[in-house]
């Protein structure tokens, strides 16, 4: 192919690499000008114009592009007709799409003209959506340039599309004293909206108690109903393979084949078998109807394909579910379908809430909080410094005892107050002032004490990582060597429970109602145990100078 500018009088038939705007006429580019072409050219005052002059044995870009693409049609693939150098492959089935990477790398390592894009391996796809695009760079691909990539595409098959069938699937829910009903419900619906995604259809669920022998005797059930992929959602993560979810596979006559998988969120899958009807112990992560790795192995199933413990071993590559991003739509001219809704993941949105009222009993008469170290800052400044330092936001104060002095000591800081004029009731009453002033937006509420200066704002941040209510972890707690610390941060669904409490106390016996819904962070100091609320342990707290 010739390329560049070209004389008017040797430009018939060649194609025009720029639009070109005239009076009265737009010429656009990768028009094959002809004579009419020419003339208003000339007319305008053009003598010369850029294009490409084809040569003996070059293909034209919308030949070439169709004939790749007809080189890599498989069943159930269908194609749009070839425009500007381009064709796009689409699904005529829902199904799952592989994709040999080496057959496309074969193919767009033979000439920089010649290119092929695909979704990725193992992508679930919706029928009439777009797998494939086969772009020509230039306006003309030489012939024996496209013979040999011809070649290679039909050599070894590179995209296939596997139906999903529609399965009947049974689903046993193991319960657990304490657990809420919405916890349960929303298992249910977001297993069913997975099923019907992929063409099948739910069985009546069992609902059992966390028990070996109540979960086996209900796989039995649903097999014996006709289940042709068992799944058991249980009330407490599985954490190993003798657990309860696994080991009721076992008792109703089955093996399990792998347990864990390089996939995050979906770490906690457990694959089983029983007899040929596969058997899965699900992650917390699937009673959130977000992209998990129970989705890549359940979609593998539908598809007609058995999932091995190799398979998901080698899953890891791109496992970190939480950064995919949503895949650009396709270009203006060819025929596109919305993109999957995958979102990145979103930050949390965290507020502090420190409590700042108490009487300071045990060290009257001092008041713990405004007790100064070497640099002359208060206690409880320390503690409002290391929580701003760390993402919650807002951070809300409450005060109650010697509130002016409290509110003096964090003059300047961008913190909101909340008074407790009840305080000399106890705890719960300084909790309950605070957690009333908790934006409506916060999905998460970060309980602080206020004699707690060694808690940093990076470790407070370890806990706000963690926090992920849809993926069933709602109360993050701190722990040193195994022993539980503060502060614990809380999903919002728990402020009705917490605003009940009553009395001198906090909210932890609340976490034990909803062990499921609670993760526990281990920290690398015992900053988290420790509280200064005496003589004696102030005496141990770094940089302390004396009394205020």
């Amino acid at each position: 192919m010739i390329f560049g500018p070209t004389p008017l009088d040797e430009a018939r038939g060649a194609i025009l690499a720029h639009t070109v705007r005239l009076p009265g006429r737009v010429i656009k580019k990768g028009s094959v000008l002809d004579e009419a072409a020419i003339a208003a050219l000339r007319e305008a005052g053009r003598r010369d114009v850029i294009a490409a002059r084809l040569e003996a044995g070059d293909v034209p870009e919308d030949e070439a592009a169709d004939r790749l693409a007809t080189a890599l049609m498989a069943p159930l693939v269908t194609r749009s007709r070839a425009s500007t150098g381009r064709v796009n492959l689409l699904a005529d089935s829902a199904g799952l799409l592989t994709v040999d990477a080496g057959a496309i790398d074969r193919v767009n390592e033979v000439d920089e003209s010649l290119t092929v894009a695909t979704l990725p391996d193992h992508s679930v796809v919706a029928a009439r959506e777009m797998i494939a695009t086969i772009k020509v760079i230039p306006f003309a691909v030489p012939g024996r340039v496209l013979q040999v990539t011809e070649a290679l595409a039909k050599s070894r098959p590179a995209i296939a599309i596997h139906p999903f069938r529609p399965l009947k699937v049974g689903l046993v829910l193991t319960e657990l004293p304490g657990i809420k009903e919405s916890v349960m419900e929303g298992a249910v619906e977001a297993t069913d909206a997975r099923i019907r995604g992929l063409l099948g259809s739910l069985l009546p669920v069992e609902r059992v108690r966390h028990d070996e022998a109540a979960t086996a005797e209900a796989l039995t059930r649903l097999r014996k109903a006709g289940a042709e992929l068992l799944l058991v959602a249980g009330a407490s993560a599985v954490v190993d393979r003798r657990d309860v979810g696994p080991a009721a596979i076992v008792r109703a006559g089955g093996v399990i084949e792998h347990f864990g998988m390089p996939v995050d969120p979906g770490n906690l899958i457990c694959l089983g078998r029983i007899g040929e009807i596969p058997a899965m112990v699900l992650p917390g992560c699937a009673r959130s109807p977000k992209l998990n790795g129970f989705d890549w192995v359940l979609a593998r199933i539908f598809a007609g394909r058995r999932v091995t413990a190799r398979d998901v071993m080698r899953m890891g590559v791109g496992g970190l579910l939480k950064e995919i991003e949503t895949r650009p739509l396709p270009r203006e001219e060819a025929p596109r379908t919305p993109p999957p809704a995958i979102a990145p993941r979103r930050a949390r949105s965290v507020c502090a809430v420190v409590l700042a009222a108490g009487r300071s009993r045990r060290m009257a008469p001092l008041n713990k909080l405004l007790v100064t170290d070497r640099g002359g800052a208060p206690m409880i400044a320390r503690v409002v410094d290391n929580v701003l330092a760390s993402r919650a936001s807002p951070v809300i104060v409450v005060t109650g005892h010697e509130r002016e002095r409290v509110e003096d000591a964090l003059a300047g800081r961008p913190v909101l107050l909340a008074h407790a004029d009840d305080y000399g009731e106890g705890l719960s009453a300084s909790l309950k002032a605070g957690l009333r002033a908790v934006p409506p937006d916060a999905e998460g509420i970060l309980v602080c004490l206020g004699d707690m200066p060694l808690v940093s704002g990076e470790m407070l941040d370890r806990l706000i990582a963690a926090f992920d209510p849809e993926e069933g972890r709602a109360i993050i707690q701190p722990t040193y060597r195994g022993k539980q610390g503060n502060p614990m941060l809380w999903s919002r669904e728990f402020l009705p429970a917490m605003l009940g409490i009553t009395g001198d106390v906090g909210a932890r016996h609340l976490a034990t109602q909803h062990a499921d819904r609670l993760v526990d962070i281990e920290m690398a100091d015992d900053a988290v145990l420790r509280d200064f609320d005496t003589t004696d342990a102030l005496k141990t707290l770094p940089d302390f100078a004396g009394r205020k």
